[in-house]
């Protein structure tokens, strides 16, 4: 089983890394990433872990570092949150577009204005489509697993994407909880050495990304959406030989939880998710059969999942961590809406946002976002407006 220890979601990331055993590290210290760095710096200096930590003056220049030390067969990681992953836009979009292999740990924040630290998933789901794969975390278990899980996903010869391991800043990057470090042995038998093909040879100097246009550029783009596409499968087999050899089955791209005889639904996303699994039996226990869609993966979305899933449902709602200012509702309750319509499911629904700027989201909340979907169930038909979950029920 390894060793069980105490520990935030910031500390499972820096163990994670010792154990997946990256060849450079490149981080700037942000609030609430900046422990991890500082973890990992220690780990370096203690001896822990035998890798280079380039200190940066930037998450810009954090990321162009390990663009260039992936580019020579290096296996890369690093970590940020809201205004670091702003600022390294320009080169965490070409590691996206260039097909290049890696896990960056994202310690999700809001952003600015209003000026803020705290949490939201506005920072990771802002840049859903930078060409990078990402996965949201409930727990700091899963955030460790998630690392190693993610450096296989993201390696594999018909991926070769990046991979955001997304996870809520301080109600997971700062609280501690229960988690099972596993024995080196067992992760370096699941997790095969780094073979990404070597872009840049100093001996033979060659240009790796030069001025594209036309059909070129279409099939580049093409063949990057197939990536994708192959990644869900991959995913799934990476979550099967996870729980084969670990005993943690994390369900793949997509979770569930007393789904069986479920008539109405309720989606979440991140560390919600566990406030949600007991609003769910609460429910339950007076009678109403609810049952909850954890969405793990935004990048790749598993559309046809849950497209399944809630095929047959009375009525689902999706309680967002982020605002689609655009379509006025939340991200991911647009992405699940996109997904039953390619796929020729209809049901009521209603969308629900919660927890923006570190707000907490009590049971009190959920179980009045579970009585709305209960009505829209009754009433046949969605609710249009969106709903902030503010004070209803506390």
């Amino acid at each position: 089983m390894g060793k069980v220890d105490a520990l935030t979601g910031n500390e499972c990331v820096a163990e994670a890394i010792r154990l997946c055993k990256p060849d450079l590290i490149a981080a700037y210290p942000i609030t609430p990433q900046s422990s991890v760095a500082e973890k990992i710096a220690a780990m370096v200096a203690n001896g822990e872990l035998e890798s280079t930590v380039c200190d940066v003056e930037s998450e810009h220049s954090a990321m162009s570092i390990l663009k260039g030390a992936a580019m020579v067969g290096k296996r890369v990681f690093t970590a940020t949150a809201g205004q670091g992953l702003a600022l390294m836009y320009e080169p965490y979009f070409s590691m996206g577009t260039m097909r290049i292999p890696m896990v960056m740990a994202l310690a999700c924040r809001e952003m600015i204005s209003p000026v803020t630290v705290w949490s939201g998933l506005q920072d990771a789901l802002s840049v859903r489509d930078c060409g990078w794969m990402q996965v949201f975390c409930e727990t700091n278990q899963e955030i460790l697993d998630m690392i190693i899980q993610g450096y296989k996903i993201s390696e594999d010869k018909d991926v070769c994407i990046p991979i955001n391991v997304c996870y809520d800043g301080f109600y997971l990057s700062h609280q501690t909880q229960r988690v099972e470090i596993p024995e080196q042995d067992t992760v370096s038998a699941y997790l095969p050495p780094y073979s990404y093909q070597q872009l840049l040879d100093v001996k033979n100097p060659r240009v790796v990304d030069p001025n594209t246009t036309g059909r070129l550029m279409m099939e580049y783009r093409e063949d990057h959406v197939a990536g994708m596409k192959a990644a869900l499968d991959v995913i799934e087999a990476a979550n099967a030989d996870f729980a084969k050899r670990f005993g943690r089955d994390w369900g793949g791209t997509v979770d569930t939880y007393r789904m069986g005889d479920a008539e109405t639904v309720l989606v979440t996303i991140g560390c919600m998710t566990g406030t949600a699994r007991e609003v769910v039996d609460m429910m339950r226990a007076k009678g109403h059969k609810l049952g909850l869609v954890k969405i793990r993966f935004v990048r790749p979305f598993p559309d046809k999942k849950v497209a399944e899933l809630l095929k047959g449902r009375k009525a689902v709602g999706v309680v967002d961590k982020s605002v689609c200012f655009g379509r006025r509702k939340g991200i991911v309750y647009e992405e699940v809406m996109a997904a039953l319509a390619e796929h020729g499911v209809t049901l009521p629904s209603v969308a629900f946002i919660a927890g923006l700027g570190g707000y907490d989201i009590r049971a009190e909340h959920l179980i009045y976002a579970a009585q709305t979907i209960q009505e829209r169930a009754y009433a046949g038909k969605s609710l249009e407006d969106v709903i902030f979950l503010l004070d209803q029920g506390c």
